[in-house]
């Protein structure tokens, strides 16, 4: 057994994973990695990018637009090239904003989401405004983790004008399944950035759920142009009126992390999208009912 084999046997294990990945320092542990990730000298990149190739899994770097990267946090934020991710084109569809894993899935039961098994939590609470929330009553919520070797941007998932941006601040917990498994509301508790958006075709409305995490300190909003981060202490309600298009980028994350998608009642989850599953950013996700 090589070592690398051993020490992802090793990580794989519940106890294990959970304890090495949220009892060290979050928000310090944060900070460092962003600074390291960011240092284009050769000798904190080229082993940096070896550690995380060798660690993180298949980059699938031959979709990447550039061949080469100043940086770590340049290869973590990299663009495709054109035509990587075809994008659905069925008006009635709701395509998926990012690559992922679909780690829970469901009907908005009042105000309530799944977590987990046994773990529930409050839609207001995540979208940081109950007023908002009603809407989605008997909606659909569909909960995608990014892991740190994904393609990192997130997309529009139809034709849409984006009504607003909130922030919340909060921890920065990890959000991958130990952790989700353990942690009562954990989305509710890291920090977040909430897009809303208003269909175009006047046929419902969806919020997107950024959620941060460990390593994640820091989400960018395209349409804001700026970064949103630890910096902020109280939550933020950021006007903004944007038109996107169906798989325009809206941002992106400092790593990988989690999205939320709240459709309204109008959306039901094709088929397709389970828990475990993989899907892909462009691919039909929900469809109109």
């Amino acid at each position: 057994m090589t070592l690398t084999s051993a020490l992802t046997r090793l990580l794989e294990q519940d106890d294990i994973n959970f304890t090495l990945t949220n009892r060290l320092p979050r928000r310090l542990l944060t900070r460092l990695v962003g600074g390291l990730s960011r240092a284009r000298h050769p000798l904190v990149r080229v082993p940096s990018m070896a550690l995380w190739q060798r660690f993180g899994g298949d980059l699938h770097l031959e979709e990447a637009r550039d061949a080469s990267f100043a940086s770590l946090h340049d290869c973590f934020i990299r663009r495709l090239k054109d035509g990587a991710r075809p994008v659905d084109g069925d008006p009635a569809a709701l395509v998926c904003p990012c690559d992922g894993i679909v780690m829970a899935h469901g009907s908005i039961e009042e105000d309530t989401l799944v977590q987990a098994k046994g773990l529930r939590y409050s839609l207001g609470e995540l979208l940081g405004d109950r007023a908002v929330a009603a809407a989605y009553a008997g909606g659909s919520f569909i909960t995608i983790r990014l892991t740190s070797a994904m393609y990192h941007r997130f997309h529009a998932v139809a034709n849409a004008r984006i009504t607003g941006v909130t922030f919340v601040p909060g921890d920065l917990w990890n959000v991958n399944p130990a952790t989700v498994r353990r942690i009562p509301r954990v989305y509710c508790r890291n920090e977040r950035a909430v897009i809303n958006l208003h269909l175009a075709d006047g046929s419902g409305q969806v919020a997107l759920v950024a959620v941060g995490a460990i390593l994640v300190g820091s989400i960018y909003i395209d349409a804001l142009g700026r970064t949103l981060d630890q910096t902020e202490r109280a939550p933020l309600a950021i006007p903004c009126q944007a038109s996107v298009s169906r798989g325009q980028e809206l941002g992106y994350f400092h790593h990988g992390s989690t999205i939320i998608v709240i459709a309204s009642p109008a959306f039901v989850p094709v088929a397709g999208v389970q828990t475990g599953a993989a899907v892909r950013m462009g691919e039909a996700l929900c469809r109109r009912v």
